[in-house]
């Protein structure tokens, strides 16, 4: 859709209810309409909404679901994510936007996996109103064995209710402890209590003595090993503080690896737990200030002890590959490596996925690709279909080491031997020269259609309105089945911009113009199917390899299981979507005239258009590209006493819809963490790629081209573009 314009259906007042499927509904509350598009800024849309419901901008949660997700909410937190939900929605009319205000997210339960920012409130967050003045109680009598001294900012400390647990973990004298280590982390946390540094002054297996790390302060312990027994036992303490009491403000004692155990359980509920989130939340509990590598190799820590490292991952792969094939058979699993055994890449398509292809799908495949962000980075391409109901159908993907032409290749050659190549198949992709010799290598009977997002690209060195008009007219000369069409755009894109008519006419038309096309891509002219995978990827991106396959399987398995579900239900002959576009054909047939000519039909109505309905064919062209009978044939049907349904394409209908989702996927065994080496030995080795992601947080950019550019400076003096009046060089 040119211009990507959509309405927002903003809803606010109601409540979420999850159903049966585990998808979820939302229930009450009042609904408004905002017009958005390309060039709107979060800022004003979200200060819109505000003053919608007349509510604290800053109390308030957007929130919105992927198509064909309703399990997962996503958030809309900064413009990224805004302009990720109109790309999204690109195909829509409409979008819900659900408006969250305070504690509502929290007090229903939902889980909500945004795309660009974890959501880190916790229950004891939540349950306080915006706003709402917090009481604390400060208990101001010391504990028995307690300290005896109040530093002036100790009650800071008194404050972070997680660290007053830890007061009394060392009591004194003759306490005992099971293990040295058991004794060191009760140090670690009394010492966060009571909010002062130590040093180690002799630190082994048998013997522990510490002294505060202030100068001249006599608080000192002493522990060790008990003769003839595996405790540790305190054998000396002096609990006095002489020193003023400055209170822990940095990570001295947060060791990375207690930083892991303390975010473990947290990471494990929320996944995307960012490394500034992990510092803002200790700094709260326990009153420590962490620096932003602390916390990232302490979420890395933990996160190896919850899904196994990285390294471990890649070294698994090949029996990874051979489950995967194992419990569901007829799936292909193959993977590669370079010379020195480092990973180069696996492609991964299930037998459910290739049989509802080749049974009840069109012979139609949307190729893309997205970034991988994970430690050894990479990138994911991906082949979808579409279904009988327009929506994407996962074919295949690969997760390989780099984009370049090499893998595309090596990607359609590996989906060739997996797909059905009896039927012509139509590749809806980018134009970029691999592709473009690729796809015309691997499949000889098979048509390369150019997505025009890629195309609209080419389209610089304009004023942002000017590039809208470009694209709009471009677009249209597009999808015109005529060539009368086709030509009158063109001729309205040369009167536009010479410049970009002479660069279009430079493209074979016959890739991206329907009055060209030689295959069938039923009026899909762009490869955005792909953002499901990319939807998937961003919730799983930083999983190690088998993980992130087996989250991508699990999504798959979840889409065919209730996609098998709602079709069952349907009662029409055609698919909703496609019994709906039917029926407004219908409506425009009722119109229209029909004379019968030898064999032909002739139907005036604006225009007059020959029809051979027992050929399938109208001089409109609309029947030939989009494989629905026209308004033009139906109005021949209802003459000759014909049903228009027997003259639709099978793969729009209900019973070759069930086809395409009549496969199951099993799930795996044992991939929440490190595999199990129980199966027979594997004898490939297979180690990280050389390449390793860059410090610093890493950028989830999506890999597809931007409609709308930043528009350029105008001056006012002279309406010239490039410059402003202070430098315009008509100014006296």
């Amino acid at each position: 859709m040119a211009g990507n314009r959509i309405i927002a259906i903003c809803q606010s007042g109601g409540e979420f209810v999850t159903n049966k499927d585990g998808t979820l509904s939302y229930n009450g509350g009042d609904a408004h309409a905002i017009d958005i598009d390309d060039e709107t800024r979060f800022e004003d849309f979200k200060s819109e909404i505000a003053e919608m419901w007349n509510c604290n901008i800053n109390a308030i949660a957007i929130k919105y679901f992927l198509p064909g997700n309703r399990k997962t909410l996503i958030s809309v937190s900064n413009e990224k994510d805004l302009k990720r939900m109109i790309n999204f929605h690109g195909n829509s009319v409409t979008t819900d936007v659900y408006v969250l205000q305070g504690e509502i997210v929290a007090a229903h339960g939902i889980s909500i996996m945004p795309a660009s920012r974890s959501s880190r409130t916790t229950a004891s967050e939540a349950l306080v109103p915006v706003d709402a003045p917090i009481d604390i109680q400060i208990d101001k009598t010391p504990p028995a064995n307690a300290i005896s001294y109040e530093p002036k900012d100790q009650y800071e400390h008194k404050n972070h209710k997680a660290a007053r647990l830890w007061e009394n973990v060392i009591t004194g004298v003759n306490q005992r402890f099971n293990t040295a280590h058991e004794f060191r982390e009760a140090l670690r946390k009394y010492s966060i209590a009571h909010g002062f540094a130590y040093t180690l002054k002799k630190n082994d297996p048998l013997r522990v003595t510490a002294k505060c790390k202030a100068d001249g302060c006599p608080w000192r312990i002493h522990a060790s090993r008990l003769s003839t027994t595996p405790f540790f036992c305190v054998k000396k303490m002096n609990p006095t503080h002489t020193c003023e009491g400055s209170v822990v403000t940095s990570g001295y004692q947060a060791t990375t690896s207690w930083v892991a155990s303390i975010i473990k359980e947290k990471l494990r509920e929320f996944p995307n737990y960012k490394p500034k989130d992990i510092a803002e939340d200790l700094k709260r509990d326990y009153g420590i200030e962490l620096k932003y590598a602390q916390a990232w190799r302490g979420k890395e820590i933990a996160r190896e002890q919850l899904q196994g490292s990285y390294e471990e991952a890649y070294s698994q792969l090949p029996l990874f590959c051979e489950k995967l094939m194992e419990i569901n058979p007829g799936t292909i699993a193959t993977f590669s490596t370079k010379e020195d055994s480092s990973f180069h890449r696996l492609f991964v398509s299930f037998h459910a996925s290739l049989c509802g292809f080749n049974a009840g799908c069109r012979p139609l495949l949307f190729l893309d690709s997205t970034p991988l962000n994970s430690k050894y980075q990479g990138m994911l391409l991906a082949a979808t279909a579409a279904d009988g109901n327009d929506d994407v159908f996962p074919v295949a993907f690969a997760i390989v080491d780099a984009e370049t032409d090499e893998n595309w290749h090596w990607f359609l050659t590996q989906l060739k031997s997996a797909v059905s190549t009896s039927r012509s198949i139509t590749f809806v992709a980018d134009i970029n020269k691999g592709l473009r010799e690729s796809i015309a290598d691997v499949f000889d009977n098979g048509y390369h259609g150019y997505c025009l997002r890629y195309l609209t690209e080419n389209f610089k060195k304009v004023s942002h309105e000017v590039k809208r008009l470009l694209i709009a007219e471009f677009y249209v000369a597009a999808y015109a089945p005529r060539l009368e069409g086709f030509q009158r755009s063109m001729e309205g894109l040369k009167s536009i911009s010479p410049e970009a008519y002479n660069w279009v006419l430079e493209i074979k038309t016959e890739h991206w113009a329907n009055a060209y096309f030689g295959g069938a891509r039923y009026n899909h002219m762009t490869s955005n199917f792909g953002e499901l995978f990319y939807s998937w990827v961003s919730e799983a991106h930083e999983l190690p390899i088998t993980q992130l396959v087996d989250a991508i399987r699990a999504k798959i398995m979840d889409l065919i299981y209730t996609r098998r579900v709602e079709c069952s239900q349907w009662l029409t002959r055609l698919t909703p979507c496609m019994e709906e576009k039917l029926q407004k054909e219908s409506l425009k047939a009722r119109s229209l005239d029909v004379r019968f000519l030898p064999g032909r039909a002739e139907v005036r109505g604006d225009s007059i258009y020959i029809v051979d309905i027992d050929r399938w064919d109208c001089s409109c062209r609309e029947w030939h590209i989009t494989g629905l009978p026209c308004s033009h044939a139906i109005a021949v049907c209802d003459c000759i006493g014909r049903s228009p349904y027997d003259y639709c394409s099978r793969y729009f209908t209900t019973d070759c819809y069930r086809l395409a989702y009549s496969e199951s996927i099993s799930p795996l065994p044992s991939v929440d963490g490190p595999m199990e080496k129980d199966s027979p030995q594997v004898t490939v080795k297979v180690t990280p790629p050389p390449t390793r992601r860059a410090p610093g947080r890493p950028k989830m950019k999506r890999a597809c081209p931007q409609v709308v550019v930043k528009r350029q400076l105008q001056c006012s003096k002279c309406k010239c573009l490039g410059h402003n009046k202070t430098t315009c060089k008509e100014s006296s």
